[in-house]
Formats: C-alpha cells, sequence, structure tokens
C-alpha cells in the first residue's frame, strides 16, 4: 500500500462523494430546518467536525494539497468511513495507516481517590486525558452539578462548560474561564495530536459552539496549573475560590484540581455550608467513572 501512486484528484472526488452520501443526523450534527441546495454535508460542516480549516478542505478536495496520515484519519473518522472506505482512501495517496497505539484504560490512582474521600469541604476532581472527569468529592457535586447523573463518555470538563446549561451559569467570567480551558486543551492537543477521542470532542464542540470554534482556531495555548475562578451559586451566592492543579506522578496525564478559598471569607463559609448538605460520597462512581479507550 505504501508504494500506490499519489492520486490527488481521485482522493479529492472520493472526499466529495463521501460527504454527499452522508446527512447531518448521520454525524450527530442538527438539520437546520432549510433545505439544502446539495445533498449531503456542507463542506464547513466536515471541517469543523475535522477540526481542519475550510480552506484546506477545499483545497484537499480540489487536489492542490497533500493530506498527512493524521488528516487522513481525521477525516476518515469525521466521514464515519468504514473499513473498505478507510483502505481505498490511504491508497489513493498511497500512504500506510498508522495503526493507533494500544490506550490504557483512564483510571484515577487509588492514593488520589483516598485524598478525594478526605478533602470534606473542599471540591475536587481527578482530571484525565482531554480533561475527562475521572473522579471527584460530594464538595464537587455540591457546587457544580452530580457528576454521577452524566454518561461517562460525556463527562469532560470542556464539554461541560460549553454544553451544559447550569454548569456553564454556574461561571460569572464564563468567556475567560472557556477560553483558559480551550487554551489547555490545545497545550494537551499539542502532545498527543492523534488522540481519536480528542478529536471527536473538538470536532463536536466546533459544530455546536461558534466561540468554541473561534478561540480553537487562535492556536492559544496555556498550561497554567493555578488561578481564581468566580461562581455564582443557586443557592449560597457568589464565590471567589483559589484554583489549583497538580500533575500526578508518572505518564498517566492525570490532575488534581482543588477549590480552596481564604479562610474568615464569605466563600470559605459558603464552601462549609454546601459540605455540609450533602453526604458523603465514594470519589468514583460504581459505573466506573474511568473509560477505557
Amino acid at each position: 500500500m505504501g508504494s500506490a501512486p499519489n492520486h490527488p484528484h481521485e482522493l479529492g472526488e472520493f472526499l466529495k462523494a463521501r460527504r454527499a452520501q452522508l446527512k447531518p443526523q448521520d454525524v450527530g450534527l442538527p438539520d437546520g430546518g432549510s433545505p439544502r441546495k446539495v445533498a449531503g454535508l456542507r463542506r464547513e460542516e466536515v471541517a469543523q467536525l475535522a477540526a481542519i480549516s475550510v480552506d484546506y478542505l477545499t483545497r484537499l478536495e480540489q487536489g492542490r494539497v497533500q493530506a498527512s496520515t493524521s488528516v487522513l484519519a481525521t477525516l476518515a473518522r469525521a466521514l464515519r468511513m468504514d473499513e473498505d472506505q478507510q483502505t481505498y482512501l490511504y491508497q489513493l495517496v498511497g500512504k500506510t495507516p498508522t495503526r493507533p497505539r494500544r490506550r490504557v484504560a483512564q483510571k484515577p490512582r487509588p492514593a488520589m481517590r483516598r485524598l478525594l474521600d478526605q478533602l470534606t469541604e473542599t471540591p475536587a476532581f481527578v482530571l484525565g486525558r482531554r480533561m475527562d472527569i475521572l473522579a471527584w468529592n460530594a464538595s464537587a457535586v455540591a457546587l457544580y452539578i452530580d457528576f454521577a447523573q452524566i454518561p461517562a463518555n460525556r463527562r469532560n470538563y470542556v464539554r461541560l462548560l460549553f454544553t451544559d446549561p447550569g454548569f456553564r451559569a454556574l461561571h460569572t467570567e464564563w468567556e475567560h474561564d472557556a477560553i483558559s480551558v480551550v487554551a489547555a486543551l490545545r497545550m494537551e492537543a499539542a502532545n498527543d495530536p492523534d488522540d481519536p477521542e480528542l478529536a471527536v470532542l473538538v470536532g463536536e464542540l466546533a459544530v455546536q459552539d461558534a466561540d468554541f470554534r473561534t478561540w480553537w482556531a487562535s492556536h492559544q495555548v496555556a498550561g497554567k496549573s493555578f488561578g481564581t475562578k468566580h461562581y455564582r451559586h443557586p443557592i449560597v451566592g457568589d464565590l471567589t475560590l483559589d484554583c489549583d492543579t497538580w500533575n500526578s506522578p508518572g505518564d498517566s496525564g492525570q490532575r488534581l484540581m482543588i477549590l480552596t478559598a481564604e479562610p474568615g471569607t464569605h466563600s470559605h463559609e459558603s464552601l462549609r455550608l454546601l459540605g455540609s448538605w450533602v453526604a458523603p460520597a465514594p470519589a468514583i462512581q460504581p459505573d466506573g467513572a474511568a473509560q477505557a479507550e
């Protein structure tokens, strides 16, 4: 397969034909209601799903640029290609598909789970790759939402910040916080650009939210592990909390995120009040907050 000739124009025709075969609902997009001039997905929709620019996709379909293996993999996922279609896709450009490396299931380290359980008045999470929420304590539930009610494969901090109305409304400086998490996610993408779950997350949010699409395209990156967050809780009112994140030892990519308040402040008393209203809960739920890949 690696010695096959390069056929950029045939590749472009194949990509156009494939997107013409798909309906918005086939890839999780809203139909929009208005009639479409041509059948299938619009070029803009495919570009958003694949987290590439419309200009790049246009040049690819016109045979004016060669696609990398990682871009081909992203397009194959975005266009819901089966195994035969993927084989043909790679044959057209004379490339061999990279075999995805085996990814270890995300499971919180036992020491981090114990620490969460011991933080009775302090909201805390364990964040995994892509900012997936792997574990949490009762105070985090009291401050945010009941994470156990969210399917494990949807339990992601960035997704919630952009798509959950209650989670979003809690942040009084939502735009600042959202830009920060997008920049952090972009930094993570640089460390693991071939992560298929990251491509799905970015494509989903790029389609659903114009702000995410704009900020992701700006390529801002950030690795800051501390800061201040401002919340407006429906029960205790305004809160100003220090947010600190620590990396777990080893190469698990897990981080412990803790929110604290200055002793003697209204925010500190409010956290204590919230903590007294919730019963202790296990840091990780029985359904397995750690999601296998």
